[in-house]
């Protein structure tokens, strides 16, 4: 594809760095949006069964019907958020006036009617899956917001580096302060303590998406004239090539990473178990709660190192085979706990605090990579789907967590695990495959499949100058705009 003949210089102004203010603007919505994710994934379950009063068979099905209702949403959001058209773009609205509509559901779903098991239990279907409307109607277009930032695909690494530095602190701070704010709110009522202490995080949360909306800018806009049809999006997805590559090596990655967490916990209190470490002379007996806690800690700070190194490395050594080494490196530490005797905690610590450090610029680059799938698109057919790119993108993460979990489960069945009780071999020998050979078995699954990813870093400057270009060309782009068009 001949590039259009346009100034160079023009071009480069196009592709200019975004500033850090806008970096952290961004990143404080995935600060919001994680600290929901984290309530749902640590304390929905709990909160059911002991606090609301629910079933807990009962639970798991509305989980298991809710996820499936959740899930065909994405892609219908995605869609909606491409065809919105307003004076501040088509995704920032989005994450600005379902801010206090999501926080409002998250207190609702977690108050507690004076309702019969019945009641309840309508009450908690109504309310969970209202909440999860309004979760994806903020996510999904906060999500395909990183694509309209900046054409530049260099840019969208650093700027996937500060939002995932936001997640890990509103995870931090659902982790450390959720328990203690129903317990001092309540005052020893924890139906009371959950329904103000969601208010508290929902303030928090809809000043943090105010943020984001206030700081940021959407520059990259679809090709002018181009016409919204839901068929052809779904064919232009579905032939794009490296969106088909990235979202198959989400499934097996998410797959990878919840099957090796789920089995940390087991690990170390059924294989592990309490002993004495030495290290260096002194001699160190933790509780086993106390161990797995250091461990899991001591991942995430190293997790959150590799997350910030991920521009400088990506830009050196090219993104594509920056995501492949860091998935190979993650699967060789996992497959050697395989190896590991129940005794050998610091070769366990060690292989974990490699495996965390890499797994950063895998987590980051999986999120750059598919705005990059987004310009390819856009490169390739005429036509820019960023918002469908984006849902459909969480459906294949989506996918592998509710894969991962079930495989979990299944192979711990398989191998005879019963809980709170010694374990045999052979449920031993399950919940190490869990935490090493399964998981990495995956791992080097994904690694084949991005092998054939098609874009690198030369690509991928020579398809976003080409677009700046036509855009510019187009005469839809001026200095001071607040968008990019691109021609078709």
């Amino acid at each position: 594809m001949e590039p259009t003949n346009v100034s160079s210089t023009i071009v480069d102004k196009k592709l200019k760095p975004l500033s850090v203010v806008e970096k952290a603007g961004y990143a404080a919505g995935d600060a919001a949006s994680n600290i929901y994710f984290q309530i749902f994934i640590t304390f929905l379950m709990i909160f059911y069964t002991d606090v609301f009063g629910l079933p807990a068979a009962a639970v798991g099905t509305m989980f298991l019907v809710s996820r499936i209702f959740d899930a065909i949403n994405d892609p219908l959001i995605g869609a909606l958020s491409d065809r919105a058209n307003t004076r501040w773009g088509k995704f920032r609205p989005f994450v600005f006036f379902f801010a206090v509509p999501l926080a409002g559901m998250g207190v609702l779903a977690f108050s507690t009617p004076d309702f019969e098991v019945t009641g309840k239990l309508v009450y908690a279907y109504i309310t969970y899956n209202l909440l999860m409307v309004m979760y994806t109607l903020v996510n999904v277009p906060y999500a395909s917001l990183m694509g309209v930032l900046t054409p530049n695909s260099m840019e969208r690494v650093g700027l996937s580096s500060y939002r995932f530095v936001g997640a890990f602190i509103g995870g931090l701070i659902v982790q450390s302060a959720t328990l203690v704010l129903v317990d001092r709110l309540g005052g020893g009522n924890a139906q009371l303590g959950w329904q103000l202490t969601m208010a508290v995080l929902g303030l928090l949360v809809v000043l943090l998406l105010f943020i984001t909306f206030i700081t940021t800018t959407e520059r990259v806009q679809p090709p002018p004239g181009q016409k919204m049809a839901a068929k052809q999006d779904i064919l232009d997805l579905l032939a794009n090539a490296a969106w088909r590559l990235i979202a198959l090596a989400t499934v097996f990655q998410l797959i990878f990473i919840v099957m090796r967490n789920t089995a940390i916990t087991y690990y170390f209190r059924y294989y592990v178990g309490e002993q004495s470490i030495s290290i260096f002379g002194f001699v160190w007996e933790p509780s086993i709660a106390v161990l797995t806690s250091v461990f899991l800690t001591s991942g995430m700070v190293v997790t959150i190192i590799g997350v910030v190194s991920t521009r400088s490395i990506a830009a050196r050594f090219d993104k594509k085979m920056t995501y492949i080494t860091g998935m190979a490196v993650s699967a060789l530490m996992s497959l050697g706990f395989f190896l590991l005797p129940s005794d050998a905690v610091l070769a366990m610590f060690a292989l974990n605090l490699v495996l965390s450090f890499v797994w950063g610029p895998v987590s980051v680059l999986q999120w750059a990579m598919y705005t990059d799938a987004a310009d390819y698109g856009e490169w390739k057919h005429g036509r820019r789907i960023t918002g469908l790119v984006m849902a459909a993108s969480l459906f294949a993460l989506k996918f592998g967590l509710a894969i991962g979990g079930a495989i979990t489960g299944w192979v711990l069945g398989w191998y005879g695990f019963e809980p709170n009780v010694d374990q045999t071999e052979r449920a031993l020998t399950g919940i190490v495959m869990i935490m090493s050979f399964l998981p990495a078995l995956f791992g080097f699954v994904c690694v084949a499949i991005m092998a054939r990813y098609p874009l690198n870093n030369v690509r991928m400057g020579e398809i976003e100058r080409d677009l700046v270009a036509r855009r510019l060309e187009a005469g839809e782009s001026s200095e001071g705009d607040d968008g990019l068009a691109a021609k078709a």
